[in-house]
């Protein structure tokens, strides 16, 4: 049996080019998922204190003109 080199010794860590284009479209797609989801959720935190602040608007406005 013939020594082997350290080239044909070592295993091979060969990635195909299409397997890491998928790998980087996935990691794309689940950051913007991720990003919409966070924009989203403060978004609705927002309208929640933008009706919570109306509603105690109205209620001074209302104390002050008629009480």
């Amino acid at each position: 049996m013939a020594p082997q080199t350290e080239v044909e010794a070592a295993p091979r860590h060969h990635v195909p080019i299409l397997r890491k284009a998928l790998a980087g479209v996935v990691l794309i797609v689940a950051v913007a998922l991720a990003l919409k989801l966070v924009i989203g959720f403060v978004i609705a935190i927002f309208w929640v204190v933008v009706a919570v602040a109306l509603v105690v608007a109205i209620l001074w406005a209302l104390k002050t003109l008629l009480w």
